[in-house]
């Protein structure tokens, strides 16, 4: 990591902490610390992207704010993390994307949905965009399949790909003499900890959100989210299989595999997005970066978007209306698939490498008995 003042104060703030350690059993980022005496700039991306934002230490330090130490590590972890994400960001040019990220976000789902709507526009006449359309390949009437899966489908790739590099280069920097072989045991744990979202319940009984009181309602909201996220790819891929492998062009009826799983995942999608959203509005502001605000409204905006219009998009799919819905969520697909590597998204990639790297060390270094 640069040698900037979020990273400094983060890196002053954890040299106090590894004195006291009332906190040890908060979190990952405790036991992770205290296998060490000294702190890289390095440590301090590999430990802000460890931290899951709980508060629980914040609440719970005697040196927080009012006292003069001022120890705020959530506020201080926000700001390193937005750092190492334009830091690892690859091409490197677009690490700029994460300046004023809600703006951002804002302009490219505009310029997306645009896009989208001047394409079909341009390709079809208006009498197909605004005609209902029913049986077999409906949908690619208006949009045909191939301009779907080669604009999506670059699109995506190049997103993986710019993820990729950018774990690996946070991974290579935050490697440190106490990172030893990456292990199935290690693996294993990692990923129980990431699919549990076990670090979001704090030191157990859930996030101090509101206050110094405990919730898991940030926990169950992004649980709600991500499952939601998850079903609408199982929709998307067991329609792939349907349409390309056997031969049944969507769309589907309304109890068939694709259409089952892509509502239940939108609607869990929308109810983790609002509850994401609520925690938010009500959270204790003073250990709150804002500097990492607009990009997490403008993230769950879009997911939230994209879960809205693909829900409009199967309820209104025998109606004139089905041609200018899909346009607008191709549009906000798109816009999400672009951003992916450039937008709070990436939190996810870093994080779970940072559990990885704290497995891994918990390995190493644990007591033999």
């Amino acid at each position: 990591m640069r040698e900037t003042e979020a990273v400094l104060a983060a890196k002053h703030a954890i040299e106090i902490c590894n004195a006291c350690r009332y906190c040890e059993g908060y979190c990952a980022v405790f036991p992770a610390m205290e296998l060490q005496r000294d702190f890289t700039l390095a440590d301090m991306g590999y430990l802000a992207n460890l931290c899951h934002n709980c508060n629980g230490c914040y609440h719970a330090c005697q040196f927080a704010p009012p006292h003069e130490y001022g120890i705020n590590l959530p506020k201080h972890f926000a700001e390193v993390r937005l750092e190492s994400y334009a830091q690892f960001a690859w091409p490197q040019p677009l690490a700029r994307a994460f300046e004023r990220n809600g703006v951002v976000v804002a302009a490219v789902m505009a310029l997306a949905i645009t896009f989208v709507l001047l394409a079909v526009t341009l390709l079809v006449t208006p009498d197909v965009v605004f005609r209902p359309h029913l049986g077999p390949g409906a949908f690619y009437a208006v949009v045909s399949w191939g301009a779907m899966a080669s604009v999506a489908g670059a699109t995506l790739l190049f997103s993986i790909a710019a993820l990729s590099v950018g774990a690996i280069r946070f991974w290579c920097a935050t490697r440190s003499e106490l990172t030893g072989p990456v292990t199935w045991r290690a693996v294993r744990r990692a990923a129980t900890d990431i699919v549990t979202l076990r670090y979001l319940g704090g030191a157990g009984e859930g996030c101090n959100d509101a206050d110094a009181s405990f919730s898991l309602a940030r926990r169950h909201a992004h649980h709600a989210l991500a499952g939601g996220f998850a079903l609408c790819f199982a929709a998307t891929s067991v329609a792939t299989v349907f349409d390309h492998f056997l031969g049944w062009v969507a769309p589907y009826g309304w109890f068939s595999l694709p259409v089952v799983l892509g509502t239940l995942g939108g609607i869990s999608m929308i109810t983790g997005c609002a509850g994401l959203m609520r925690v938010k509005l009500i959270t204790d502001p003073a250990p709150v970066s804002r500097r990492v605000l607009g990009g997490d409204w403008a993230l769950l905006a879009l997911l939230l978007a994209a879960a809205v219009t693909g829900l409009g998009v199967l309820a209104l799919r025998e109606t004139s209306a089905m041609g200018v819905v899909m346009a607008l969520h191709l549009g906000v697909i798109l816009a999400l698939f672009v951003l992916l590597p450039y937008g709070k998204f990436v939190h996810g990639v870093y994080r779970g490498a940072a559990l990885l790297k704290a497995a891994v060390e918990r390995d190493r270094h644990r007591p033999v008995a």
